[in-house]
């Protein structure tokens, strides 16, 4: 079932590889300005999941709707260019600026496409988002001389260039220092707050790299959905502990989330 505020919805959904169950009867729904966090250890079927969800794959059983089309009735490569994609491991091959790079995410391409020429009002937008994400003086730095963490905010002005309903975050802090990541996490807390009917999906299995405007979270485990709902209720010391077979105490301070091992009880 979708609704007018309906971004995603995904509806006792299997995804089989080679008789090997990736995901098993996921059901989620996502609405606009709703910001999710999916969390689960390596190989819980996360990415599998955010690529079902980004128009990459089809379910083998179930019913994925995504932006209000149903996956295997509508064409896969349009729908992805109504969707922002933020992949840390994206590859430039030439010697682009940043805000060639940013120009990219109109055609969803890694390079300018042949006779592609970008509107004035085109690189005004993609000057302001570089803007907003703390990159103003960066626009005609080459990519090959940034750090990763400019490459991360970079990207996310690429994939929001074509103003999307929904944007995907498929582990955005990889590789990242402390002080690059942090960085990250406050521009995505501002960019929320910038485009209040942006919906997002951000993969992670470390609890230090959720935003604090996270709304919601979804636990993944051996390809099954174990707990979602409302961030708070469901990163807790319970849930944790079962998703990641492992005894993790949780606290939050100042809005964000802080993951240590329980030494002194074992998992219930």
């Amino acid at each position: 079932m979708t609704t007018s505020d309906s971004v995603v919805s995904a509806e006792h959904v299997d995804l089989v590889r080679s008789g090997r169950y990736l995901l098993s009867d996921v059901t989620l729904h996502v609405e606009r300005g709703q910001h999710w966090v999916l969390l689960g250890a390596n190989g819980a079927g996360k990415s599998t999941l955010l690529s079902m969800l980004g128009a990459f794959a089809h379910p083998t059983h179930g019913f994925v709707h995504v932006l209000g089309h149903r996956l295997g009735r509508v064409d896969m490569r349009e729908l992805r260019a109504h969707i922002g994609h933020v992949n840390p491991r994206h590859t430039v091959q030439h010697p682009l600026t940043v805000r060639e790079v940013v120009l990219t995410g109109l055609t969803n391409t890694p390079e300018f496409i042949p006779r592609f020429s970008p509107t004035e009002a085109q690189v005004a937008r993609a000057d302001e988002l570089i803007g907003s994400l703390g990159m103003q003086d960066r626009s005609d730095s080459l990519w090959p001389n940034l750090s990763q963490g400019e490459r991360g905010r970079a990207l996310i002005a690429r994939a929001l260039i074509g103003e999307p309903q929904l944007l995907l975050l498929d582990e955005p802090a990889t590789g990242l220092d402390l002080a690059a990541r942090e960085q990250l996490l406050t521009a995505l807390d501002e960019l929320r707050i910038r485009f209040p009917n942006l919906a997002s999906i951000l993969v992670t299995h470390h609890l230090e790299e959720i935003p604090t405007t996270t709304t919601h979270a979804v636990l993944i485990r051996d390809g099954r959905v174990i707990a979602q709902g409302a961030v708070a209720d469901v990163l807790t010391t319970a849930h944790i502990s079962k998703c990641f077979d492992h005894p993790i105490e949780i606290t939050r301070q100042r809005g964000r989330w802080v993951a240590q091992t329980r030494v002194s009880e074992p998992i219930g």
